[in-house]
């Protein structure tokens, strides 16, 4: 199968069945070759598409020459009028997850904080891809829904995960590269068979294919009965959601104790998969049944795996991105032009103009940043009549107890001049004036 622009913007079309048209393409741009041949396709593609495109490249800092890929990425991107983003992440190497694992954690996390609505992030996963990724899983011990190995089309934070290139095998994407002269990264670390997937790919599937010459297109077959199986269970996994509350990021205790356990885990990592966070393994989601629906009704215990948690308060199971939700935040952030990129899976702060209630502009010209509580902060908001302890707004609003102290304040100077998107003080509002928007954050009712 050969790849063009046209062909790429074909499945991209089709796909937009699935998914809605894109706001945005944002690639997740490697540098190496299969995410410089899609960045490269979309660039060329720009003309017809018109979708704005950027480039965002992660820095795992796992390797000397990390500084130096992204600047080759940031060139690439400049070269074909790309916007680029560079985020600098931190790989937990003591997570008891294996190295792979654990910079993929930090990776997802790091692009689901910078999706906006309607964004389609899109993955160079092709076809190659597909047979080590089903036979990972079998080794891992997943269920249908793992076995049907990558899928096209996923929720993901704000927006959608997309994969355009599942057909697409790796010779064609090499092909496509040299016939268009492009520069690409070739990372050591592929070749070093420590990693499970290089071991498969250099290992094992050059054995299986020598014994089964159409081996991956045997394990490609497997893969989509499997994914019919999982549709099914995703299909009863959507009615039982439904009758378990109308928010997805919070479901009844007492309903799922009503399900058989197959039930109660079928519909929890449903969920968790429309929510657009990371699927636990079948070990959390054992955690999650036995230690959170089964907890006593004044419990309040944390499952945590990379990348998302689970929670319980009350009568409700909360699902909640992030990757150490006991985090200690910055002591300050400044607002780098109208918004500012919180951390921990917070999500992101944006200064919205001409609201009909909001900061005024000379509040916002003294300059805005971020904290997060210490005790003792006092508070008037927005049309009430006396000051209160911010504890006691946050209680009363009904902000659950671990996020009372990780929602973001904004001071001008030394005075506390918003809660989030919450309230507005009252001496820094005006009407109209600039609202403040939390996009991507995790529940907090």
């Amino acid at each position: 199968m050969n790849l063009s622009p046209a062909s790429l913007l074909q499945e991209l079309d089709e796909l937009a069945g699935m998914a809605g048209n894109p706001a945005r393409y944002v690639v997740a741009f490697s540098g190496g070759l299969d995410s410089t041949v899609l960045t490269h396709a979309l660039a060329v593609g720009h003309a017809r598409h018109g979708v704005p495109v950027v480039g965002v490249h992660v820095d795992h800092g796992l390797q000397p020459e990390s500084g130096a890929w992204a600047e080759h990425c940031e060139s690439f991107a400049a070269s074909h009028d790309i916007e680029f983003m560079n985020l600098n992440v931190v790989v937990d190497t003591q997570s008891g997850q294996g190295p792979e694992a654990s910079a993929r954690a930090a990776r997802y996390a790091a692009l689901r904080n910078i999706l906006q609505p309607g964004d389609w992030l899109l993955s160079a996963h092709h076809r190659d891809d597909q047979a080590e990724t089903v036979l990972l899983n079998l080794m891992r011990g997943s269920g249908p829904a793992g076995l049907a190995g990558i899928g096209r089309v996923r929720k993901f934070a704000a927006g959608w995960l997309v994969r355009p290139l599942l057909d697409v095998p790796r010779s064609a994407l090499q092909d496509y590269a040299t016939a268009n002269a492009l520069p690409y990264i070739t990372d050591p670390s592929n070749t070093d068979q420590l990693f499970d997937r290089n071991y498969l790919r250099h290992e094992v599937l050059p054995r299986l294919e020598s014994r089964w010459p159409d081996a991956a297109r045997r394990i490609r077959r497997s893969a989509t009965l499997a994914g019919e199986a999982a549709g099914l269970l995703a299909e009863l996994a959507a009615v039982d959601a439904r009758a378990l509350g109308d928010r997805s990021d919070r479901l009844s205790i007492s309903g799922l104790r009503n399900l058989a356990r197959p039930r109660q885990r079928n519909v929890i990592r449903h969920v968790i998969a429309d929510l657009g966070l990371p699927v636990p393994g079948a070990v959390h989601l054992q955690q999650i049944v036995h230690e959170l629906v089964d907890a006593r009704d004044d419990a309040e215990p944390l499952i945590a795996w990379p990348g998302a948690r689970a929670r319980r308060y009350r009568d409700r199971l909360y699902l909640l991105p992030g990757d150490d939700p006991e985090q200690s935040q910055a002591a300050t952030q400044a607002f780098s032009g109208n918004r500012v990129l919180l951390p921990g899976g917070l999500g992101i702060l944006v200064l919205e103009p001409h609201a009909d209630t909001g900061l005024s502009p000379a509040v916002v010209e003294r300059g805005l940043e971020l904290r997060y509580r210490n005790g003792g902060e006092r508070f008037k908001p927005f049309d009430q009549q006396h000051t209160r302890k911010l504890k006691k707004l946050l209680q009363e609003e009904g902000v659950v107890p671990w996020m009372r102290d990780r929602v973001p304040l904004v001071y001008a100077g030394d005075e506390l001049v918003a809660v989030a998107d919450l309230w507005v003080a009252a001496a820094a509002a005006t009407t109209p004036g600039i609202a403040i928007r939390w996009l991507n954050r995790p529940p907090i009712h």
